[in-house]
């Protein structure tokens, strides 16, 4: 007995040094590693195989070599969880293992969009949304966004106020695609995800300004998200200077500002002095003025820490807080 388990202990150990070799020889930076060739293969599924090892210190290590093989190693843990009959640890750690890599690719990916130079906001939501959603169908999701963004090009024309344009988009947005503010149960993580924003036609007033705004944008409407404290808007941009005839001075650039969460209502600049006001706040530029999409991600990740806090997901909240930790921003 013991024999057999010394002479397992060192087979293991060399097939781990074997797959850690040609891991650092082939894939010598931080990036998953999605496409291997027939011998990786082979050892992901021998490295599967081991994953019921009762010895927690050689599993931790087959656990990092699974984890280093990147995306490539989950359709050979699922099918392997669906097989095979080794008991609830071997279940639980195929789980926790697909899990850890799902995480590690949005991690990868998010960091990626982080450092590009066209930081494209719906990109960023889609990239969120895979942290809950890792099989979620990005395409289809695409392809709604296209149909109701095409419903509203249909009304629109270049001899339309911008104000007008907003009453269509509104018409189509609220009354026909029946998007609307989740007010039951405004704290649900779902609100944040972009696909089930748009399976469920309810969000929060982020996720409903990045859905209105990035099909805003698409339509060339100057619309914009706003950070404000508490809550977040949109503003739609005075680019044809329009308000220098109705008042003395426009110092932010706004046309008007929209509650997305409101089905489109349309207000002014009083109202957010009013509304910061009642939050004790001193009135700053941020308040008034489009936000980065950085900025906007990160809020979204943060709406998130806050929502799994409340319903006490430990593991989700460090999670999302490493992700949120990978800007160099603050809100």
């Amino acid at each position: 007995m013991i024999r057999e388990s010394i002479s397992r202990f060192y087979s293991v150990a060399i097939n781990i040094y074997a797959l850690k070799s040609f891991s650092h020889h082939h894939f010598k930076d931080d990036k998953p590693n999605y496409l291997y060739g027939v011998n990786t293969t082979k050892s992901i599924q021998a490295l599967v195989r081991l994953c019921d090892d009762p010895d927690e210190s050689i599993y931790c290590q087959i656990r990092d070599e699974l984890i280093s093989h990147g995306t490539a190693a989950i359709p050979f843990l699922e099918a392997s969880w669906e097989e095979e009959d080794y008991g609830l640890l071997f279940q639980s750690r195929i789980e926790d293992l697909i899990h850890e890599i799902q995480y590690h690719a949005v991690k990868y990916d998010l960091r990626e969009w982080i450092n590009s130079p066209n930081k494209e906001l719906l990109d960023g939501a889609l990239l969120i949304a895979r942290y809950q959603y890792p099989n979620f169908e990005e395409e289809k999701i695409r392809s709604e966004i296209k149909r109701i963004r095409d419903s509203i090009w249909l009304e629109l024309n270049n001899h339309q106020t911008s104000f007008e344009k907003v009453s269509i988009f509104n018409k189509v947005f609220y009354g026909e695609e029946n998007f609307s503010g989740n007010s039951k149960d405004y704290n649900s993580p779902m609100n944040s995800y972009i696909n089930t924003v748009i399976e469920t036609r309810k969000g929060n007033p982020l996720s409903l300004c990045i859905l209105y705004s990035v099909i805003a944008q698409s339509l060339d409407m100057p619309i914009y998200g706003i950070n404000l404290p508490n809550h977040f808007i949109l503003t739609c941009l005075d680019e044809n200077k329009i308000n220098t005839f109705i008042k003395d001075e426009n110092k932010h650039g706004a046309l008007f500002y929209i509650n997305a969460f409101s089905k489109g209502s349309i207000f002014e600049e009083p109202e957010i002095d009013e509304f910061l006001n009642g939050l004790n706040k001193t009135k700053s530029r941020e308040y008034y003025e489009p936000c980065s999409n950085s900025v906007i991600i990160l809020r979204m990740l943060t709406n998130l820490i806050a929502s799994f806090q409340q319903s006490g997901s430990v593991k989700r909240v460090k999670e999302l807080i490493e992700l949120r930790d990978l800007f160099d921003l603050k809100i």
